[in-house]
């Protein structure tokens, strides 16, 4: 059945009038008792009683029109979302992304998105930098924030975030008394580091820092979550080379310190798949990039968070 059939008959149902009917349609009479005929055909089944006085539903156009008012109705509803979710006003957004991007803007962006937005869905799955590489490869996701990786092909990716390491360090520590620390003066510590296994491009990073410094890290811990890095730290097992938007995490006991040597930064980078035209990717970066911004302008001036364009 053609939808232009089912509103003929729906509007000839209500007002049980050729003329009428026609003039709701905005077409004239013929082609209304020809589409109604027509429909009759396609369902073998007589819809309307007509004489010279009057127009009745049968039991058979009845019963036709409560399916075809639903069908008409989810028509239309279907329409709306639809163009609800090219529009970024509804739909759902897979979002995955790494544990410091916690510390980095994305709570107050995904708020921001969804205060504008309440109709959308955010799914939220914490994933390392390759898992999430292999679940955009896979659909399984729509956006990654990750750390930084060459992107495969198929895939489009946007530095968002580009901050130094910090020393970390318990409170009560010697080294917590200095402004700014050397990455050599933590030669003797032991190091509680981020699972190379996990992450290895922050293994590599914090390694290949201390190897420039002149010295082979003694690791205590290899941990799989930042903030298991800050608890241990925290509470006296050993000092952390970590990124600087992990002064935001509030785990007391703690200081972090510039480091003076230190050429090597932590980066976040968002991936998508290429085009991929998602309204709610480009509005989630926008919200994000702009908390980034936000945070930039808070951060010690001695350890400025930069935000790339």
């Amino acid at each position: 059945m053609e939808f232009r059939l089912l509103q003929y008959f729906v509007v000839l149902a209500e007002e049980l009038h050729f003329s009428r009917a026609a003039q709701r349609l905005h077409i004239s009479q013929p082609p209304l008792s020809v589409a109604i005929k027509q429909l009759e055909g396609q369902l073998s089944a007589q819809l309307f009683e007509r004489s010279s006085k009057e127009v009745r539903l049968t039991a058979a156009g009845q019963h036709l029109l409560v399916q075809a008012r639903d069908i008409l109705d989810r028509s239309r509803r279907a329409a709306l979302d639809t163009r609800a979710v090219a529009q970024g006003m509804a739909g759902c957004l897979r979002l995955g992304f790494v544990g410091s991007s916690m510390y980095r803007g994305l709570p107050e962006a995904l708020a921001q998105l969804q205060a504008q937005h309440p109709q959308v869905r955010v799914d939220l799955h914490e994933l390392n930098s390759a898992a999430q590489v292999t679940a955009l490869q896979q659909g399984k996701i729509d956006l990654g924030l990750m750390h930084t990786l060459a992107a495969p092909a198929g895939l489009h990716t946007q530095m968002l975030l580009r901050e130094p390491f910090m020393a970390c360090l318990p409170a009560q520590h010697p080294l917590a008394t200095q402004a700014r620390l050397s990455v050599s003066s933590l030669a003797k510590e032991r190091l509680v580091l981020f699972s190379g296994a996990v992450s290895p491009e922050y293994f590599r990073s914090i390694h290949s820092l201390c190897l420039r410094a002149g010295f082979d890290p003694e690791l205590r811990h290899e941990v799989h979550h930042w903030l298991s890095v800050l608890s241990l730290v925290s509470n006296r097992q050993g000092v952390s080379i970590v990124p600087a938007c992990l002064q935001r995490a509030g785990i007391p006991g703690l200081v972090f310190r510039p480091l003076r040597d230190n050429a090597v930064h932590s980066e976040m980078q968002a991936m998508w798949r290429s085009g991929l035209e998602h309204p709610l990717v480009t509005a989630l970066l926008e919200h994000l990039k702009h908390q980034i911004e936000q945070s930039a302008t808070r951060t010690q001036a001695d350890a400025p968070a930069a935000r790339i364009p």
